[in-house]
């Protein structure tokens, strides 16, 4: 399986002819979803989650379709069967992937703000895309997206989450927020210059290619 990087939360996964999508928002080029096999979405905010833009690449491709909680499929309606709610606990086949739903809620931006729906996918046992969450899940990863830098976020809960989940390697996703001063700040704390991890992190610009 190939991962490339996109903007900012986004990331596609590649097996063959297989191209599936995840979380392409507002911070990522709309080109992200040429191709796709399938989309899955975490949330609604819009860095991860645009309707227009979706819609869109639906109404291009009638075999395309969509996983995503109940609040994001709202917002997709008259799509019929082409929109998939999941939730935690479910394992469903997605293009050919194997996919386990992990978590309920986004993180706490604020005691004031409302927590909305949130929900992370386990791709194929291998790949784990949390969302704006910090969900360890209850089975093994081997490569975590992990959110870097987020208004709901600090550096010291993003470093205890990579202990929790242990994960053979973490890649940054959801940066597009931080400087390229920042992004260095946040890879020294969670290397080298930080408390350490056990996982090796690093950071893939967009257009980057990995093979996991």
């Amino acid at each position: 399986m190939e991962l490339i990087k996109h903007g900012h939360a986004c990331v596609v996964l590649r097996d063959g002819d297989r191209r599936l999508v995840l979380d392409p928002g507002a911070f990522t080029e709309p080109s992200a979803l040429d191709g796709a096999s399938a989309v899955l979405i975490t949330h609604e905010h819009a860095d991860h989650f645009v309707p227009d833009r979706l819609r869109a690449a639906l109404d291009a491709d009638p075999a395309l379709e969509v996983w995503t909680n109940a609040s994001v499929a709202a917002q997709l309606e008259g799509l019929g069967p082409r929109v998939h709610v999941v939730g935690h606990g479910d394992a469903v086949t997605v293009a050919g992937f194997d996919v386990h739903v992990h978590g309920e809620l986004h993180a706490e931006v604020h005691p004031e703000i409302p927590r909305i729906p949130n929900v992370g996918f386990l791709v194929d046992g291998l790949v784990f895309h949390p969302g704006d969450a910090l969900t360890v899940p209850d089975e093994p990863v081997a490569t975590l997206l992990l959110p870097v830098h987020a208004p709901w976020s600090k550096a010291a809960e993003v470093i205890d989450y990579v202990r929790e989940v242990h994960a053979d390697q973490a890649y940054a996703v959801h940066d597009a927020l931080l400087s390229d001063t920042g992004m260095g700040v946040i890879g020294g704390l969670l290397g080298e210059r930080g408390p350490g991890t056990p996982t090796p992190y690093s950071r893939l610009a967009p257009g980057d290619t990995v093979e996991l």
